[in-house]
C-alpha cells in the first residue's frame, strides 16, 4: 500500500487538540448519499475531538446536515469536500486508514492507531472503492457479525482510538472501576538532550 505522507499536502489545516492523547487525528467518508449520516458522522467527530473532517464524491444538502448537528460541528472543525480521490490530499505525515471488510484487513481490537491518522469510511451499502483502498496505508475491519451503520462504524473507532491512546487510569482485575487515579504524566528531557547525555554516559 501507498504511504500518504509521500503525498505533497493542499489539505486543510489542522486544528490543535488539548489534553487527551498525542497527535491528532481526521475521519471523512467516501461517497456518501445520506446527508444525515454525514450529520452523525460530523458530530461525533466533534464530540471525540478530531481535528478534521472530510467526504470525498459526497451529494448531500448542506442545510440537512447543519439540522442533524446538534454540536455545530462545522462551525468548530475544518470540513473539506473533494470532487474525487484525485484531488483527495492530507497533511504531510498523517497516514490513511480505511475501514472496510476484506480478507486481509487487520481486526480493530490488533491495530495501533498512528498518532497522525485520517480514517476513511465508505458510502452506505457500498465500500470504499479500490482506488481509494490503493492509497490506504492500513485497512481495518470492525470485527461484528454483520456490517454496522457507517456513523456507528465511525464512533467504534474513534473511540478505539481513545481508549488506546487516551491517558486513563488501568482497568482493574476484578469487576468495577479503578481503585487508583490515573498516574500524572511525566514531561521527560527533549530528545537531542536525551541523546547527548546518553552519549556521555550520563543518566538522563
Amino acid at each position: 500500500m501507498s504511504d500518504s505522507r509521500e503525498r505533497a499536502s493542499t489539505a486543510p489545516a489542522t486544528k490543535p487538540t488539548t489534553g487527551g492523547p498525542r497527535g491528532y487525528f481526521g475521519i471523512g467518508v467516501e461517497g456518501i448519499s445520506k446527508p444525515m449520516n454525514l450529520g452523525a458522522v460530523l458530530r461525533t467527530a466533534h464530540a471525540f475531538n478530531a481535528s478534521f473532517a472530510f467526504a470525498i464524491k459526497a451529494e448531500f444538502d448542506v442545510g440537512a446536515v447543519l439540522a442533524s448537528d446538534t454540536s455545530s460541528a462545522m462551525s468548530s472543525l475544518p470540513v473539506q469536500l473533494y470532487d474525487g480521490v484525485a484531488d483527495f490530499t492530507l497533511p504531510l505525515g498523517c497516514r490513511l486508514i480505511g475501514i472496510e471488510i476484506t480478507e486481509d484487513a487487520i481486526e480493530l481490537p490488533s491495530f495501533t492507531h498512528p498518532l497522525a491518522a485520517a480514517y476513511v469510511l465508505g458510502a452506505e451499502q457500498d465500500s470504499l472503492s479500490p482506488e481509494l483502498q490503493a492509497r490506504c496505508d492500513f485497512i481495518v475491519k470492525i470485527p461484528t457479525k454483520f456490517c454496522v451503520n457507517l456513523a456507528v462504524a465511525g464512533a467504534i473507532v474513534m473511540y478505539d482510538r481513545m481508549i488506546s491512546l487516551g491517558r486513563f487510569a488501568e482497568r482493574p482485575v476484578r469487576v468495577g472501576g479503578p481503585h487508583q487515579a490515573r498516574r500524572a504524566h511525566r514531561h521527560g528531557l527533549p530528545i537531542w538532550k536525551r541523546n547527548r547525555l546518553k552519549g556521555l554516559g550520563k543518566p538522563e
